[in-house]
């Protein structure tokens, strides 16, 4: 019986970041699952109709998508890996088309913020925002646009046919996102872990969150990440979602042994392997 590919819910469409990313991690031989936001994913795997999500979570420019930290919690659904992608953006027209015929420039806000520097060069190019990079290059091509560029990365213009007028033209070339990949209880396997996702509360008494750092320092477990969010409806209260790294499997089980007798409602989001550029 031949294996079902497996089906990779992201939000935004084919060619989209997201997708390059879901193709970083699984390889090209998936079904991509477009959805129109990031709790329809989150949905379409809790429907079945999905096996994983893959979401961004923070770029190095834009910072962390704090909405996406409050789906984590509220759906409860494994992390059980991550992928690091450079964002490389690119200008793209229907093919033919010259640089001095070109009016208007879409793509995403986040995009267009990236690429100040070249707006900047050519203020005479009216930018339009919209809710996805290859949604932009996918208009171009459907509707024939001769005075419109997308924003968009090499996939888009692979699949959308589109011809690159101008390459790179982000402003900070060491600009990435990472994106986290989740799925049902039953697919995750943990084998080699060196990393998870934790997400805790602790008390509103000085030193409490010092002591839980501690605790990590003391065993020797890295902590990567911290990020807080108010808990919704209580007043000077927060959960704080913490990302940890080890090498030693005994320093991590204590670790985290220790570190429940100081928080409350602590969840393990997710253990994984770290992501290791190849």
């Amino acid at each position: 019986m031949e294996q079902q590919k497996p089906r990779v819910a992201i939000q935004g469409i084919r060619a989209s970041f997201h997708e390059e990313a879901a193709f970083k991690f699984f390889g090209e031989n998936i079904t991509t699952i477009e959805c129109n936001s990031f709790k329809q994913t989150f949905d379409k795997l809790q429907a079945r109709e999905a096996d994983y999500v893959v979401m961004a979570i923070e770029n190095s420019i834009a910072g962390s998508i704090l909405p996406n930290y409050s789906l984590l919690l509220s759906y409860n659904f494994p992390v059980i890996g991550e992928i690091y992608l450079p964002i490389q953006l690119h200008l793209m027209g229907l093919p033919g088309v010259k640089f001095e015929d070109i009016k208007t420039a879409m793509s995403h806000p986040i995009a267009i913020r990236q690429c100040d520097d070249f707006f900047n060069e050519h203020p005479q190019l009216k930018v339009v925002e919209s809710s996805d990079t290859a949604a932009c290059a996918k208009r171009i091509r459907e509707e024939q646009l001769t005075d419109t560029v997308a924003i968009a990365n090499s996939l888009a213009a692979k699949l959308y046919d589109l011809q690159i007028l101008e390459r790179r033209i982000e402003s900070n070339k060491k600009n990435f996102t990472r994106f986290l990949i989740l799925t049902h209880h039953e697919n995750a396997v943990n084998i080699n872990a060196n990393k998870a996702s934790l997400c805790f509360q602790v008390s509103n008494e000085v030193g409490s969150l010092a002591k839980v750092l501690n605790i990590l320092a003391e065993e020797g477990v890295n902590m990567s990440k911290i990020q807080s969010m108010p808990v919704l409806g209580k007043r000077n209260e927060y959960n704080f979602y913490v990302d940890v790294e080890w090498e030693d499997d005994k320093a991590y089980d204590t670790a985290i042994r220790q570190v429940l007798k100081y928080t409350h409602n602590f969840n393990i989001l997710g253990e994984y392997k770290r992501y290791v550029e190849e």
